[in-house]
């Protein structure tokens, strides 16, 4: 089963490879309106996971991270650091109890024996108010054309009916494969935009104008 797995997630990073050759390899994927935000972005949270914080390791030892102005700073939390500058929102690293691998081998594998155990790590972080929110930015690396298991949790904890959720990746070749589809299906009382911001992790650290573009397509931009 695993091997069909991992086969079937190579198939489809090779599909997906295709269509970066046509599509490029950051942006948005398709066109859509954001509900308006408060002018000081009050009411806008930026949740992200990344493995880079919750790997319990120096940010040198581990291949989550990326240097951006010269600083080492894990690849989701990067795109997350530029979307919270451009709509004023408030950051929210998702943090679990697990320790997940330095190594980036070893995370690939970790991960796929959460999604074989359907795992539900459990959260050390929490929103204080979920009220306070109209508009959720959520980010997350592409795991096996999957959602990271923490993230699973994350929607677990919290219920996002009437909200919008606004998807962005980080993936080494497979975009967002279902994951948008699967946010919905997981948050069927929110407007999940599929007009999500997707990078491959080779290019993040030269992302910051691609975000920007991004959100101003969407009505977010800001000077």
């Amino acid at each position: 089963m695993k091997c069909i797995k991992k086969g079937l997630a190579a198939l489809l990073a090779g599909v997906m490879l295709l269509s970066l050759a046509a599509c490029g390899e950051s942006g948005p994927a398709g066109n859509e309106s954001l509900p308006p935000i408060q002018q000081d972005g009050g009411n806008v949270l930026v949740a992200y996971f990344t493995a880079a914080e919750n790997s319990g390791v120096d940010a040198v030892a581990s291949a989550s991270y990326v240097t951006v102005d010269g600083q080492a700073v894990g690849r989701v939390r990067a795109v997350a650091d530029w979307i919270a500058e451009r709509t004023g929102g408030t950051l929210f690293s998702i943090r679990t109890e697990t320790v997940y691998p330095a190594d980036g081998a070893q995370l690939i594998d970790y991960a796929d024996q959460e999604q074989e155990e359907n795992a539900r790590p459990v959260l050390t972080s929490h929103i204080d108010s979920i009220d306070a929110y109209d508009v959720i930015f959520i980010g997350y690396p592409n795991w096996w054309a999957d959602l990271p298991m923490a993230v699973y949790s994350f929607f677990d904890e919290y219920d996002f009916s009437g909200k919008t959720i606004v998807p962005f990746n980080v993936h080494n070749g497979s975009r967002f494969s279902r994951t948008i589809e699967t946010i919905a299906q997981l948050e069927p009382g929110a407007t999940v935009i599929e007009n999500g911001f997707t990078v491959s992790e080779q290019r993040v650290a030269d992302a910051e104008q691609d975000v920007a573009d991004w959100l101003q397509e969407l009505g977010y931009g800001r000077e």
